[in-house]
């Protein structure tokens, strides 16, 4: 049965399984699969290159795995082991015993999935010949502990931008003169970002009907020139930026000669439906 993976917020899984009690492996048995899927990843396989940093066993993504033999759907069976993924790959082999013989299948015919680098958590689930693995990339946003900092590096990464001459979608923009940070407009961004992850939605207009003219208005901003870009799902500071580079009415905010200031804001919530959310606001003052 071939893997289904996903990248969320859309799921691919496998059908559930209805199979007969059976006696399942030890744990000793999963532990040394994953010890000779390693040694596999390391090397590389069917052409494809190895990957340093080896999986890690997950004692909550075997029992999603588990999960899935009990015919839950993968989505419900990591919600019910309260791990949040980015990215999710899970295989079923029935067949092969042995960890050698396991691992010579995965190899040969899942080998994409084994040495794919994102994904680095591993849980294993064996009855009889029968074997099914989950590997995932977790949520884990990698961010400096001080939001101070992930504003710094924010900021440094859109005047870098803001320096070169860039095409937005098919609208060309000049050098445009650096930003500086603007603690007002950071509180606003702040107010919706968590705004957005308490409720789990991503719009530039809030549950409360307002916009972020509106927003910085009511945040004692006091405005000749306003904009927002928003995002979600990205893990770090550089993530972030590129993708409001990438998107051209992002990118077009971004590039704005009328603005002199910036605020940026994120908030994480794992049980939110984005995971994280982060607003960037740019202004220039009356």
């Amino acid at each position: 049965m071939p893997p289904t993976s996903r990248r969320l917020p859309r799921f691919l899984h496998a059908a559930s399984l209805a199979l007969a009690a059976l006696v399942s492996a030890p744990a000793s048995a999963s532990d040394e699969l994953i010890s000779t899927l390693n040694a596999v990843r390391a090397l590389g396989c069917a052409g494809r290159p190895g990957v340093a940093a080896p999986l890690k066993s997950s004692t909550q993504l075997a029992q999603a795995a588990k999960g899935l033999v009990d015919g839950l759907k993968l989505p419900d069976a990591l919600a019910r082991q309260d791990y949040r993924a980015t990215r999710t790959n899970n295989l079923w082999l029935s067949g092969p015993q042995g960890a050698k013989a396991v691992t010579d299948m995965v190899a040969t015919n899942y080998c994409a999935a084994l040495t794919e680098p994102a994904l680095v958590d591993i849980g294993v689930y064996q009855q009889g010949a029968q074997t099914w693995i989950v590997l995932a990339a977790p949520f884990a946003p990698v961010l400096p502990m001080q939001s101070g900092e992930v504003a710094s590096r924010v900021l440094e990464l859109v005047n870098a931008a803001r320096s070169e001459a860039r095409s937005c979608g098919d609208k060309p923009f000049a050098p445009a003169g650096p930003v500086k940070l603007n603690t007002t407009l950071s509180a606003v961004a702040m107010g919706h970002a968590q705004d957005m992850e308490q409720r789990s939605y991503f719009a530039h207009q809030a549950k409360d009907g307002s916009m972020p003219p509106e927003r910085a208005t009511r945040g004692g901003y006091s405005w000749r020139a306003v904009g927002e870009n928003i995002a979600v799902g990205q893990s770090t500071p550089e993530a972030a930026v590129e993708g409001w580079v990438k998107s051209p009415t992002h990118c077009a905010n971004l590039m704005g000669r009328q603005y002199a200031e910036m605020g940026i804001a994120f908030a994480v919530n794992k049980s939110s439906e984005a995971g994280i959310y982060w607003v960037q606001m740019f202004g220039t003052q009356r």
